[in-house]
């Protein structure tokens, strides 16, 4: 059996994504998953492993008051084991909203994401959407 293509990998994350089906997000990902935050805001950074990466999104969840959703806006673009794809994500919540624009840039091998990286076309609102960290984190 061979591996699914970066393209399907990504074509399936982002459907379970759009979903709310994490359990089959999650199996998209190797066991040590790189995932690039950006930003400046109590998300942003790099978060390691399933541990990791599952405690993010918990996270963007809770933080946007389940509110969080990511639609892709365009057809994925593939380059030997990366795959851009473009995005919308919004959230709402009683004292904040956001609503922009992204890519997020997908590395794929042996059929699992291995790295992920995102790009938001307003780091500034972002930041503000999800706030900063509590002293101490």
């Amino acid at each position: 059996m061979t591996d699914p293509t970066p393209a399907t990998v990504a074509a399936t994350y982002f459907d379970a994504l759009g979903r709310g089906d994490f359990a089959t997000v999650m199996a998209q990902f190797s066991d040590d998953v790189v995932w690039h935050q950006p930003g400046s805001n109590r998300f942003s950074g790099v978060h390691e492993g399933h541990k990791g990466v599952g405690a993010l999104l918990g996270g963007m969840a809770e933080a946007s008051e389940g509110t969080f959703a990511l639609v892709v806006t365009g057809s994925a673009m593939v380059n030997g084991e990366m795959v851009a794809v473009p995005v919308r994500f919004s959230g709402t919540r009683v004292d904040a909203a956001m609503d922009m624009a992204g890519v997020d840039l997908l590395t794929v091998r042996d059929g699992k994401i291995v790295e992920v990286h995102l790009f938001s076309e307003d780091a500034a609102s972002e930041d503000s959407f999800w706030g900063q960290s509590a002293v101490g984190e």
